[in-house]
């Protein structure tokens, strides 16, 4: 049986009647806390990945439906670039969106991202096409675009701290496909190399700009639902594509 979530309450929490602002350890931990109960590291998906049980299919289209997230950081960031209010906080966060795309003397994360594919046994033709990409997955990474785009640009920020608990499972997600699934191509790890640095220094950033921007309850429960929603959508992606590429007891 598919496992789900404990979904948490959003709209009544016992904080929100005391109108108490969080310290800024207080507030953090409650960040920490989304990621404890809500990152995608504990989804079936990744359990089964993590434990070597995917077959070849399964990690193929894992590998093609999130080049559509990859894609999407990007754009998504622009949009987050496009909301912010000063030059000095454009400048931190235009390198992220360097980090994707690369620039004309150097590769970035989605380029990355499709050596991994090749690594894979996919064409960068097939991926690039979105040939494998299935509804649900695009519909959620839409609407993380939209959100950015969309929100308070503060509130946008607070979604992606998300990379406060990506190094962890990247670390954890290099040794994996290593030992578990020789089948692939090494150099194809590239991408997770580089977010172990990237990740680290994007969240600093982000934590900062959201510790200091967010100095009331409700600005503060609004970051956190934002990077609730943030762990929704990843968790949305692994559910679309679990169900479009199954596989009896996870195993090849």
């Amino acid at each position: 049986m598919l496992e789900h979530r404990k979904f948490v309450n959003r709209e009544m929490e016992p904080d929100q009647k005391k109108e108490k602002v969080w310290t800024r350890e207080e507030f953090t931990e409650r960040l920490r806390d989304v990621g404890r109960s809500s990152y995608h590291d504990k989804h079936p998906f990744h359990t089964a990945m993590h434990e070597g049980k995917l077959s070849r299919e399964q990690i193929r289209g894992w590998v093609a439906n999130r080049y559509y997230y990859q894609k999407s950081v990007p754009i998504k960031d622009s949009a987050i670039l496009s909301n912010l209010p000063s030059s000095e906080l454009r400048r931190e966060w235009i390198g992220r969106i360097i980090d994707h795309d690369g620039t004309h003397g150097e590769d970035g994360g989605i380029e990355a991202w499709l050596r991994l594919g090749e690594a894979v046994g996919l064409s960068r033709e097939e991926i690039v096409r979105e040939e494998h990409v299935v509804p649900g997955v695009r519909f959620s990474v839409d609407a993380y675009v939209n959100f950015a785009r969309s929100k308070p640009w503060i509130e946008a920020v607070a979604s992606s701290l998300t990379e406060l608990f990506s190094p962890t499972l990247i670390a954890k997600r290099i040794k994996v496909l290593e030992q578990q699934y020789p089948w692939i191509d090494s150099k194809g790890f590239d991408y997770f190399q580089s977010r172990l640095t990237q990740a680290p220094r994007d969240s600093d950033v982000a934590l900062k700009l959201v510790l200091n921007y967010c100095q009331t309850p409700e600005a503060q429960r609004r970051a956190v639902n934002a990077l609730r929603f943030k762990c929704d959508v990843l968790w949305a992606q692994l559910d679309a594509i679990e169900k479009a590429f199954p596989c009896a007891a996870y195993s090849e």
